[in-house]
């Protein structure tokens, strides 16, 4: 069984290889090895004829129950890789894969179940008739990602505008970004939160184009309140205006609310920009004592559990933090 499972999945990764983008090992050893577990579940019982008068109903939830067994081995074995590769947190990467399994996990347990009663039916013609809706979903799904991908870059082509016009440093919303999602997985957030994090990260700066006069080096941690405030309400404005989701805008509008009153993703937004501005041209210590201004602020300005997880976030980069005091 194992052996077919290897085989058929490589032959469905030559329509891949054609096109250049062939299926990793990672997902080659996942498929195998979930069809293994199952094998492992199944065949030792079934050999000892457990289920031989099951039939109907019982068989069918004892399929389903099989499936939903398996789509949650797939999704603890795509977890470890993932974190194998990444090194971000094991148990935010879990929920993600979870929190998938109901909608495209829940269309292939059930088609599996309808495939393996209606095989001894009307044979193996049942695997191209039942695996078509499959594909469709597939591509559908695809189309999907697509469009979020061209929404992504339309929000940092808008992003960049503040870079364009002067207004901010080559990078500095793309390094935001960046460092916010880093941070973000450290501090467990995971899916749609992290998508909210990446395009407020991104737009973050953006209502400082209603500044008549560039601030120095696009620095706004050190402004006063009230016009950290009026950008950050401008920002926001912009956000909705251009079509962006009222999640981003709230998270651009919030940056300069105490950080008690602020949701996760503000504080990260709003940290992650000061170190940047503070980090940025001031030489080799600069990162250093950037991040001890942070520490010094959370007094005030900076949540402290942010603060901690961007020095972990950094620690495992190349720069060498101190021991917070």
């Amino acid at each position: 069984m194992l052996s077919a499972d290897a085989a058929a999945s490589l032959l469905g990764g030559v329509p891949h290889i054609a096109r250049g983008n062939g299926p990793t090992a990672d997902h080659l050893a996942r498929r195998v090895l979930t069809v293994g577990f199952a094998a492992i579940c199944f065949q030792p019982l079934y050999n000892q004829g457990v289920f031989a008068d099951w039939s109907g109903p019982e068989f069918a939830g004892l399929l389903a129950g099989l499936l939903a067994l398996n789509a949650l081995c797939d999704a603890v074995l795509a977890a470890v890789l993932a974190h194998a590769r990444t090194g971000w947190r094991f148990a935010p990467l879990l929920r993600d894969e979870v929190r998938a399994i109901p909608g495209i996990g829940s269309a292939v347990v059930a088609t599996g179940v309808v495939m393996a009663l209606a095989v001894a039916v009307v044979g193996l013609w049942a695997l191209p008739v039942f695996s078509l809706p499959l594909l469709l979903t597939q591509l559908s799904l695809r189309r999907y990602a697509a469009v979020r991908a061209t929404y992504r870059q339309t929000i940092a082509s808008l992003a960049r505008a503040t870079e364009i016009a002067g207004y901010t440093p080559a990078g500095h919303a793309r390094r935001v970004a960046a460092l916010s999602l880093a941070v973000g997985r450290e501090l467990g957030l995971c899916g749609a939160e992290l998508t909210v994090l990446e395009h407020a990260a991104l737009m973050h700066d953006i209502g400082q184009l209603s500044q008549v006069d560039p601030v120095p080096a696009g620095a706004t941690a050190d402004l006063p309140e009230a016009e950290r405030r009026r950008i950050a309400l401008l920002g926001g404005a912009v956000v909705r205006q251009t079509g962006g989701d009222a999640a981003v805008a709230v998270i651009v509008e919030r940056q300069a609310d105490p950080y008690r009153e602020q949701p996760t993703a503000a504080r990260i937004v709003r940290a992650v920009n000061a170190y940047e501005e503070k980090a940025q041209g001031t030489g080799p210590g600069g990162p250093l004592k950037a991040l001890e201004d942070l520490r010094l602020g959370t007094a005030g300005d900076y949540a402290p559990d942010v603060v901690e997880a961007l020095a972990r976030v950094l620690s495992r980069g190349c720069l060498t933090l101190p021991a917070a005091g």
